[in-house]
């Protein structure tokens, strides 16, 4: 995409992207599409996974109330209604249900429901209905009586699964802070206060690097999984830290999202000769890297990082919004078709496209990356522009 100003990032995101995937992403039975080819065709599918169901209610819920756009209400409306018929089901909101809310994989997954209260968040803060913050209090009480885990944080699942991940308790986080910002409840920001200890004592270490996977008493896992990194998670983390400092005033909050960010810039980003500089999937603690492809998410995950450290770090960290600038730039490149609102799932360290698959679900990832993208550098007024 040329255009990479304020106003020309928020017409092709109210414009383009969002109503591309309102037709793109409504499936004709119930809910939402969840994956297509890697060329944009849609793959049938019986049944509803809760996690593409909720993020995309997130989305066009958030997509609607920056815009003021009916369809994008309607389509979240469409996702928020098949979350109710499944809560109502099955007495929680499972892993995967049929359009009628029956369950077809009838687990409850931490992961998942960490979107289902985002989702709850951001479809209140756009309607204003009791009913979704109802449902996030009725998700909350399943978590806290049903996987609540020794050692602090949440059981994966109700299988008791392992290993542990940090993965879905930073994801609690951010619907923690959402719902918090939605209701003031003090529920909400204790919550993400005991996720943010818990990282501070187990997740991240004194190298300031986010582990990824750990026994059933936060111990890294032995091996390779132990030593694994991933550099979108690191900025993913920043930029949540950043924003509970800002919720709470917890002034550790900030100094860990420094050291997360330092990794991050120094061994997270491919400096090969002649490949472009995304961020890696996967890294060594020392920056060896161990999944050098490029998926795009991780993209995201920097642009948001960038975008928290040039609102919350100041003078410093004044070269982020130019940083942040040219890494989308690299992003809508190497990744984005700026004409139908699709991407390229994951790239190879060349920047070649590898033929995977295109989770319906990661446009969350892209539709949150520019809105705060829109929020946090200086813009026109109209619909879009509006603080996030």
């Amino acid at each position: 995409m040329r255009d990479l100003s304020p106003s020309g990032l928020q017409r092709w995101t109210h414009g383009t992207l969002i109503p591309a995937w309102i037709e793109r992403g409504r499936a004709r039975e119930g809910g939402y599409v969840e994956e297509f080819t890697p060329d944009g065709r849609p793959r049938a599918a019986p049944d509803r996974s809760a996690l593409t169901t909720a993020r995309l209610t997130y989305t066009f819920s958030h997509a609607a109330r920056l815009s003021g756009d009916a369809a994008a209400l309607e389509a979240a409306r469409r996702g928020f209604d098949l979350l109710l018929k499944a809560q109502a089901a099955n007495g929680h909101v499972p892993k995967r249900f049929f359009p009628d809310g029956a369950a077809s994989v009838p687990r409850r997954d931490l992961y998942d429901l960490a979107f289902v209260l985002f989702a709850c968040a951001h479809y209140h803060r756009a309607t204003g209905e009791a009913a979704a913050i109802r449902l996030a209090e009725a998700t909350m009480d399943g978590i806290e009586t049903g996987l609540a885990a020794p050692f602090g944080g949440y059981a994966e699942d109700d299988l008791g699964t392992l290993p542990r991940r940090q993965n879905p308790h930073m994801h609690l986080l951010e619907a923690f802070h959402a719902l918090a910002e939605a209701t003031g409840s003090q529920r909400w920001f204790d919550a993400a206060d005991r996720i943010v200890r818990l990282a501070a004592e187990r997740f991240i270490d004194a190298g300031g690097t986010l582990g990824e996977f750990f026994d059933a008493q936060w111990r890294p896992v032995p091996g390779a999984a132990g030593r694994l990194r991933e550099p979108g998670h690191q900025f993913e983390w920043v930029w949540l830290l950043h924003h509970h400092q800002r919720l709470t005033g917890w002034e550790p909050a900030r100094r860990l999202a420094d050291g997360l960010h330092r990794f991050g810039l120094a061994q997270g980003l491919d400096r090969e000769p002649g490949c472009p500089p995304l961020v890696l999937d996967g890294v060594e603690t020392d920056g060896t890297p161990v999944a050098a492809t490029k998926l795009l998410w991780p993209q995201t995950e920097f642009v948001k990082a960038l975008g928290a450290r040039f609102e919350f770090a100041g003078e410093a960290e004044a070269e982020a919004a130019d940083r942040l600038t040219h890494h989308l730039g690299l992003t809508f490149a190497h990744f984005i078709d700026a004409r139908t609102g699709l991407w390229h799932n994951q790239l190879d360290r060349a920047g070649t496209p590898l033929p995977v698959a295109l989770p319906a679900r990661v446009l969350y990832h892209l539709f949150l990356c520019l809105a705060e993208t829109l929020r946090v550098l200086p813009q026109p007024s109209g619909p879009g522009g509006q603080a996030a």
